[in-house]
């Protein structure tokens, strides 16, 4: 593999990146079209439904492809979806070679689309950034393979563990570098979710605040229907999409759902709270391929519990506030030993202003696969 296959398949994932948050269920990919060591096309997945980025990149060429290189961060899809096989026009613009990120775990794709360009006599490389370009869709990865939510849990805190004050005061525990990137994670991941707890402890609105973001479907974990009808979230349900996820209809479900609110009826666990695993299915069969999950401390380790998360974003401010009674990011009644601990995988740590973001990965494991 030549450096320059390396530059150019970068290019390709910075330009897939481009569609974030605005794919989704799809994956976000990128293409780059070079020729004698200039480019001459560039493209990439927009929105859902429509040009995949290979078809951006040949339409947005400057002159005539054939003979070129084309380097694409997935495998170019072969099957007929909401817009023609990448592979038909791959083979009709006579492209010489093609460069591939890593291949489509798709099943209807798979291995497949590489072949049918090997099959029309077009070289091609698979595994350039390979990792890179797993790391950009793991939630397509997870997705598609599942069909249940990629989860991320996401709390800040203090050094020493705390996310509010004995008082319940938590405004605000990092900075404004740190908050701006959460609304990014929220601009980027389908979903947010919460607990009622936090509805009825905080009142949040759960949108995204950048200028030009999108909102996330609200989810909200409320086994009694407790939400109040008053409550910011409810007020807004006709304008933000919003599932309230509860354990049996009642008089109380029936006048969310007539305030706007989405109404999902779910499986009871052994507690008698909202069963996650089974919240999880419903959520994925309607396409939600991701969450953000953000509140509250119980809710976080009965999902731990349950094995949903993929993956946990710990913003950590060097503050000290201490307090035997002040709230830490995960309750419940936790895990008997620390040999039950859950450990983290492929840990990054990024500055944010003065605070820390500790991001880790929770691979899905085949006891947690099975509940």
């Amino acid at each position: 593999m030549q450096e320059k296959d390396q530059e150019y398949m970068r290019r390709a994932l910075a330009l897939a990146a481009r569609g974030a948050g605005r794919v989704c269920p799809n994956p976000m990919v990128g293409c780059v079209i070079v020729r004698d060591g200039r480019v001459i096309g560039e493209g990439w997945h927009e929105h859902c439904g429509g040009l995949h980025a290979e078809r951006n990149a040949l339409k947005n060429c400057a002159e005539d492809p054939a003979g070129a290189d084309l380097y694409v961060t997935l495998e170019p899809c072969c099957h007929w979806g909401r817009t023609p096989p990448c592979t038909d026009a791959i083979i009709e613009r006579r492209i010489g070679r093609v460069f591939v990120g890593c291949l489509d775990p798709n099943p209807l794709v798979a291995g497949k689309g590489a072949q049918i360009l090997r099959d029309a006599g077009i070289p091609v490389e698979t595994g350039v950034c390979e990792e890179e370009c797993r790391r950009l869709n793991e939630v397509f990865f997870h997705y598609i393979t599942h069909k249940t939510p990629f989860v991320v849990l996401k709390y800040a805190m203090t050094l020493d563990g705390k996310i509010a004050a004995r008082t319940g005061d938590s405004r605000w525990v990092t900075g404004e570098a740190a908050r701006a990137h959460v609304h990014e994670t929220r601009n980027r991941l389908t979903g947010i979710m919460a607990g009622v707890g936090t509805v009825l402890a905080d009142d949040p609105l759960l949108t995204c605040r950048l200028p030009e973001g999108r909102d996330p479907v609200r989810i909200i974990c409320d086994s009694h229907a407790r939400t109040p009808l008053g409550s910011r979230i409810i007020c807004s349900a006709r304008h933000v999409p919003t599932f309230i996820a509860v354990t049996a209809w009642n008089d109380r479900a029936a006048a969310l759902k007539r305030a706007g609110a989405h109404i999902l009826l779910c499986e009871a666990d052994a507690q008698g709270r909202v069963s996650l695993p089974d919240l999880m299915r419903q959520l994925g069969a309607l396409q939600l391929d991701s969450i953000l999950l953000e509140g509250g401390a119980a809710l976080a380790f009965s999902a731990l519990e349950a094995g949903i998360v993929r993956k946990v974003q710990a913003y950590i401010a060097p503050k000290l506030i201490g307090g035997a009674d002040a709230k830490t990011p995960v309750g419940g009644a936790g895990f008997a030993r620390m040999a039950d601990a859950l450990p983290l995988t492929g840990l990054t740590v990024t500055r944010l202003g003065e605070d820390i973001l500790l991001e880790g990965d929770l691979p899905c494991s085949p006891a947690s696969s099975k509940k």
